[in-house]
């Protein structure tokens, strides 16, 4: 009885290992290297694919290992070594040699180098413009409604006369367009309103009107568009590839700049956000519509959307 009990267990446990085994299968590339050296010019998202069917899956591999803290600390020259711990595929990291600049005062500074999640250029403008804007900030702020000098638009290096700015601070502000509403694609409910970059101004003088001196413009400013405070805070670029907590159905229901083709590092605006559980680095799979045809054997309007 005793010896058939041990037969049972170590049964259990080689299922076990099998179904462990099963799961790395599955979450791991098929073609994927035990080791991997981090180069110059590398992302996290490059070499998590290396690794991962799923990119976005990466914290599966690297949250248990104390070694990967926090993995957009990965610099070029760093090896990465896949091993498994009880089935399950882990990623080791060995440092690579780090560079430090000396200064005459024997003063050593830290190499910042470390690998992006994704190209930060491809998506800086996004993270630090306010695209997005809500009826209340509509209203509440400042717009143009002229320029010096006769102008009839306005672009870098011009005056512009704002109402209404009544304090110094803040003393810099972006110029924003607003455009057209923000739609949940499924109730029609207005979730914002697209807020297009045009530049930038510094504060002159205030009153109403107020003066502003144009700084930077990307297109034309006109009469109407709207003054946001330029952030203070850092924007969001440390952040990582992972799946969302829970399921998620949105839609796309813009493109930055009116485009209609999208292509990778595009920016898009979702009917989706953070009170669906959204953060940064989440990742989501875009999947097209099929086409929805007439059932002419039920008849009475039905209708079946087609599969992409």
């Amino acid at each position: 009885m005793i010896k058939l009990l041990r037969n049972t267990a170590i049964a259990l446990a080689m299922c076990g290992l099998v179904a462990n085994l099963g799961a790395a299968e599955e979450l791991l590339a098929d073609n994927h290297p035990e080791r991997y050296v981090v180069r110059k010019g590398d992302t996290l998202w490059d070499i998590a694919g290396r690794f991962l069917r799923h990119p976005w899956r990466w914290p599966d591999i690297w949250q248990v290992n104390p070694q990967v803290a926090n993995p957009h600390l990965i610099y070029p020259g760093d090896e990465l070594e896949l091993v498994y711990v009880d089935g399950q595929p882990q990623l080791r990291l060995k440092p690579g040699p780090r560079e430090l600049k000396l200064s005459p005062q024997v003063r050593a500074t830290p190499w910042d180098g470390a690998i992006p999640t994704v190209p930060i250029d491809a998506i800086a403008p996004f993270l630090t413009r306010p695209y997005v804007l809500t009826d209340a900030e509509i209203a509440a702020a400042p717009y143009i409604v002229d320029f010096a000098d006769e102008h009839v638009i306005g672009g870098a290096g011009q005056r512009a006369y704002v109402r209404s700015i009544d304090s110094d601070e803040p003393a810099k502000f972006d110029v924003v367009r607003p455009g057209d509403a923000y739609r949940d694609a499924e109730t029609g409910e207005i979730l914002g309103y697209e807020g297009l970059y045009v530049g930038n101004v510094e504060l002159q003088r205030t009153g109403d009107p107020a003066t502003v001196f144009i700084t930077r413009a990307e297109i034309e400013a006109i009469p109407g568009d709207r003054l946001i405070p330029v952030l203070t805070e850092e924007p969001v670029t440390d952040f990582y590839p992972k799946a969302p907590p829970q399921p998620i159905d949105g839609a796309i229901i813009s493109v930055l700049k009116g485009v209609s083709q999208i292509g990778q590092y595009q920016v898009v605006a979702l009917d989706r956000g953070a009170a669906d559980g959204l953060s940064p680095g989440t990742v989501l799979r875009v999947d097209q519509r099929g086409e929805t045809v007439r059932d002419i054997v039920a008849g009475g309007g039905a209708t079946v959307t087609l599969p992409d």
